[in-house]
């Protein structure tokens, strides 16, 4: 079947009508009703003058409006571009004015930052309030607007979707995807269990790939999408209940949180088919006790924006806690079918050996054409092999298994010596009472870099820092070690859950600077 982002309400809104397609905020659609209100809100779009190729950018936190939208532009050839909520007002502004963004649809939650935008966003000549009863508010233009479907399919080519990536280490750049990227990217709920049947929760931002590509797999195979706005960890495990999810993707951070909650492991869980996760990496330590706590298969995934997400899979029968394969805990497991990888050495093409680190470079039909107005980052990205090059350093095992090293902009090099931070911090995280850890690489006038670890503790739970230093030093060579270790209340997590280090090396630095 040929993927167009179009077609995927209209072709459920003919099997399926009736079925539960998205839940969230208070409301529920069925496919019949988000073909017929996407159709309308393409129509109010092309009112406006939005059509082929114009931005479309959405500003909401994760809800059913948000996917509505993505769809209706699709449906008159437009591009949606989910806006990151948790960006100050100026870097809004430069993500849109990147994106020339026309029209943009708004929580009133953000009403502050849209006055901001519609003076400094030069190209934005629209905003439609996606809450209230005005006029000019979202359910009232779409009482009023022709239900006619717009007619749109588009090409497989043709650019959909415009995600700008986390902006973390560097300025957002729009990542370009089109029709064929995200049909694809929708191939791998197979192995985790989805199907027709599927009560699918998305937990994560839909301005992020994580997020919106979730729902765009449990959609393409007619699934209910349970969407959650905000959540703690207490109302998360009581919505996996509630709803008898069968399928969700979590990352690390927030699995960390659930398994935390008392009582967690009691629940029932016996609907749920699998759980994805991924977006950072996870510690041993904590996959052993998500798999205590849920028993249910678990499937490690690694992905970027740029491949529109999952590229590997480390299957649920290789998440084993005994045994002589425990080791692969530390892997992200193999490509996909459709997935080629390679590792090369760093800043070279040369290609690195079985069990060598290098930058992993992956080529796909997953892989972003390259970013919006950006050829030259795009060649710097892409070589003309079309292999794109992650910044991600990894090595492959004699099996094929993928094991991610680390970023290569997280690299510490202390006296000159490579120190890989997940390397380090799955040896803290096995320490009693590690609820998370970060290990950073600090200024210092002897090494260039000394190694520095930040820990949160588990609720009720103390650690002292030279006891865990001592553990350390026991399970690694002396120059991983860190240095110096700080006890904290939390770390700065992004909207996604990673966390961010970029502002943890900024913090730490700042205060060695300070007389």
């Amino acid at each position: 079947m040929t993927y167009r982002l179009a077609d995927e309400p209209r072709r459920h809104a003919l099997e399926r009508p009736d079925v539960l397609a998205l839940t969230g905020r208070g409301m529920s659609l069925t496919y019949r009703e988000l073909d017929r209100r996407t159709n309308r809100l393409a129509n109010v779009l092309r009112e406006r003058g939005i059509g082929p190729q114009s931005r479309v950018a959405v500003l909401d936190k994760s809800s059913p409006q948000v996917i509505e939208v993505l769809f209706a532009a699709a449906k008159i050839g437009a591009v949606t571009v989910p806006a990151n909520w948790r960006l100050a007002a100026p870097e809004l502004a430069e993500v849109l004015s990147d994106a020339g963004a026309e029209i943009l649809l708004f929580h009133s939650a953000f009403e502050d930052t849209v006055s901001y935008l519609r003076a400094h966003a030069p190209a934005l000549s629209h905003t439609i309030r996606i809450d209230g009863d005005g006029d000019d508010d979202y359910e009232t233009l779409l009482a009023t607007a022709d239900a006619t479907d717009p007619g749109w399919t588009g090409d497989a080519d043709d650019i959909v979707l415009q995600l700008y990536t986390s902006g973390t280490t560097a300025r957002p750049k729009g990542v370009l995807s089109s029709n064929r990227n995200l049909g694809v990217c929708t191939q791998s709920g197979g192995p985790w269990g989805f199907d027709s049947s599927s009560v699918s929760l998305c937990a994560m931002p839909l301005f992020h790939i994580g997020g919106l590509g979730w729902v765009l797999v449990g959609i393409a195979n007619g699934a209910h999408n349970i969407i959650v706005t905000e959540f703690t960890p207490q109302s998360l495990l009581d919505e996996l209940e509630h709803h008898r999810i069968t399928n969700t993707f979590l990352v690390p951070s927030v699995i960390g949180m659930l398994v935390e909650v008392p009582g967690a492991a009691e629940r029932n869980f016996t609907a749920l088919r699998s759980i994805a996760y991924g977006s950072s990496p996870i510690t041993p330590a904590l996959l052993k006790r998500a798999l205590a706590t849920f028993d249910r298969p678990l499937f490690q995934v690694y992905g970027l924006t740029e491949t529109h997400g999952a590229i590997t899979q480390l299957d649920a029968t290789d998440h084993t806690t005994e045994g002589d394969r425990t080791h692969l805990l530390r892997s992200v497991g193999k490509a996909y079918p459709w997935v080629e990888l390679k590792i090369v050495q760093p800043h070279s093409t040369d290609p690195a050996e079985t069990g060598e680190v290098g930058e992993i470079c992956v080529r796909s039909p997953q892989n972003t054409v390259g970013y919006f107005h950006r050829p030259e980052e795009t060649s710097n990205a892409i070589d003309a092999e079309g292999w794109f090059h992650t910044g991600d350093v990894g090595r492959f095992d004699q099996d094929g298994y993928l094991y991610i090293t680390d970023r290569i902009k997280d690299l510490i090099i202390s006296g000159g010596e490579n120190v890989y931070p997940i390397e380090v911090e799955s040896v803290i995280a096995e320490y009693p009472g590690v609820s998370q850890v970060a290990v950073i690489g600090v200024p210092d006038p002897m090494w260039g870099e000394a190694v520095k670890a930040v820990v949160v503790t588990t609720p009720g739970q103390s650690i002292d820092a030279r006891e865990l230093s001592a553990f350390a030093r026991e399970r690694l060579a002396g120059y991983k070690c860190p240095r110096t270790i700080d006890v904290v209340q939390s770390l700065p997590l992004g909207a996604t859950g990673k966390i961010l280090k970029r502002e943890l090396r900024e913090q730490y630095a700042q205060q060695l600077s300070t007389p």
